[in-house]
């Protein structure tokens, strides 16, 4: 195990909030779950310091149902105390569902463990599983359901034998165990304080090195009494409040500036703010400006927070590797294309929009399909093709579409490669259960728009053939030339990569570049909400 690594586990435990810490004790009839006694194997006793009302999932589990499985799955002596050890912790509370679905950790955890192509325990079943409730529009888990309890024990599973395969030091692995998935909800400025104070070196995590050095900041924004919102009066009051905020944030370099005039550096100072919150960055006082700098400090603190709880669980970097990644952020509407950490260009995109949220998920991209044809799915033909048809009967040649065939009485229908076609002339594949794949557009105007959230859940580039020429430079033969040649024909044809690349989708709202402040963004899907309800106590 590497320092950054041991430096990495030493910040999630102090970023999880020493979850075992002080508390009066519950009486026993109000103890989730069937018993507070301490098996025989177990190294921990039960944490019955976490109330139901402070707890971060709000399912428990019966612990005569983890023996149980234990019993029938016949683990050794070992893995079994490991189970024991991490639901103890929890006073049993579920570790990959609470009320409302899936948490947070079993999608980050399902998309570390696909990205590190770790197969210690590949389980069909589980993968099935997983894919089925991610699917699904509404989860509404029991802890009493068995297929829900078979899900959870078999995630922990996983985690444990994840976690024995890739540390070998037992301290930190435990460490690891116990304290990567949060299990108390705490104070927002106790636990940004426990954040700040942990050790200085950085770790194989560049994600989170990078936004843990903006805490400080918003900490100490968060105690200033002092500072006021933007409110509205004359200009020459407005302009002294909104340099005053821009210097605290740090967009504003001349902070002694506290004068009424609107000059050219607070106009400079004003696009920055609004670049890095996904504003239209002119340089203008207007309400999307005053409405993003009345955010309030401790807000944006609780903020960063979130993002550094989903930091952790990307996979580590190591300087020198020489490998090539490709991250797309949904609420930025931005593609990064990355190699060694440095990056290489960037894109905007369109993502699913609201009631079609892009699934969290890594794969791996392996191929180009050049004047795609677009399966359409299920739910579009019933939903927005067969209505038109009704209206119109031509509408399916009006659109390039055809009838391929029928499936439960529903026709099942493409549109041709063309002009028309929704895919535009170019889709990038990395095979995932939930048909979501990189694709053109014909569509070019929606790529200039500040908020970028209209597809049906597959992501639209702004810059395919950039893309492609960049995807297929170990190919010599696949130049420029040959793809402008290949998409003068509506001729669908698919090219296999010699390199896949790795792709990540993420969900950051809150990050830090190149620039100098913090970069914000709107919770477009609303999981900064769920997220923080169980994160944090106010």
């Amino acid at each position: 195990m590497t320092s950054g690594m041991r430096n990495l586990f030493a910040m999630t435990l102090l970023f999880s909030g020493l979850m075992a810490g002080c508390g009066n004790h519950e009486q026993q009839n109000e103890q989730p779950g069937e018993s507070s006694k301490k098996p025989e194997s177990a190294t921990i006793p039960r944490n019955i310091e976490i109330r139901r009302a402070e707890a971060y999932s709000d399912l428990f589990l019966d612990s005569n149902k983890l023996e149980s499985f234990l019993s029938y799955q016949k683990l050794n002596d070992t893995l079994s105390r490991h189970f024991r050890d991490f639901y103890n912790h929890r006073n049993f509370q579920f570790a990959w569902f609470a009320g409302d679905g899936l948490t947070e950790q079993a999608m980050a955890f399902s998309t570390l463990y696909n990205y590190s192509r770790d197969s210690s325990v590949h389980r069909k079943w589980l993968d099935g599983q997983l894919d089925s409730l991610q699917k699904m529009d509404t989860l509404a888990p029991s802890a009493s359901d068995p297929s829900i309890i078979r899900t959870e024990l078999q995630m922990t599973w996983r985690f444990i034998n994840y976690l024995d395969n890739r540390y070998s030091d037992e301290k930190e692995r435990m460490t690891a165990l116990l304290h990567f998935i949060p299990a108390r909800k705490r104070d927002p400025l106790e636990m940004a304080k426990a954040i700040i104070a942990e050790e200085k070196d950085k770790t194989m995590n560049p994600w989170y090195d990078a936004l843990k050095g903006e805490l400080q900041r918003y900490f100490d924004l968060a105690g200033d009494t002092s500072l006021e919102p933007v409110k509205k009066g004359s200009r020459s009051t407005l302009v002294k409040q909104i340099k005053r905020h821009l210097a605290q944030t740090g967009e504003l370099e001349d902070t002694r500036d506290t004068s009424a005039v609107f000059d050219a550096k607070l106009a400079k100072a004003i696009q920055r703010f609004q670049d890095a919150h996904g504003l239209k960055p002119d340089g203008k006082i207007q309400a999307s400006l005053i409405r993003e700098l009345n955010i309030s400090a401790i807000v944006r603190l609780r903020q960063i927070l979130m993002n550094l709880q989903r930091m952790i669980w990307m996979p580590p970097a190591e300087k020198g590797s020489k490998d090539k990644l490709i991250l797309v952020n949904i609420p930025e509407f931005e593609l990064h294309v990355l190699q060694d950490q440095d990056k290489v260009f960037d894109m905007n995109i369109v993502v699913g929009k609201e009631g079609h949220g892009t699934v969290l998920f890594s794969g791996m991209l392996d191929r180009i399909s050049f004047n795609p044809y677009w399966n359409i799915p299920k739910s579009i033909v019933v939903k927005e093709i067969l209505p038109e048809l009704e209206k119109n009967k031509h509408y399916l040649e009006e659109h390039d579409m055809e009838v391929t065939g029928e499936e439960d009485g529903i026709p099942e229908i493409r549109q041709i490669p063309g002009e028309k076609n929704e895919l535009g002339k170019m889709k990038f594949l990395f095979p995932n259960s939930f048909n979501i794949y990189l694709h053109d557009s014909p569509h070019k105007d929606l790529f200039s728009l500040t908020e970028r959230a209209y597809s049906h859940g597959c992501i639209r580039i702004a810059e395919p053939k950039k893309l492609a020429l960049y995807l297929l430079q170990p190919m010599p033969d696949w130049n420029e030339q040959r793809i402008d040649s290949l998409l003068t024909f509506n001729k669908e044809q698919t090219v296999r990569l010699k390199e896949p690349v790795p792709v990540l989708i993420c969900y950051f709202t809150c990050w830090k570049s190149d620039r100098p402040a913090l970069e914000f963004r709107r919770d477009i899907y609303g999981h900064d909400e769920r997220l923080g309800k169980k994160l944090f106590l106010h």
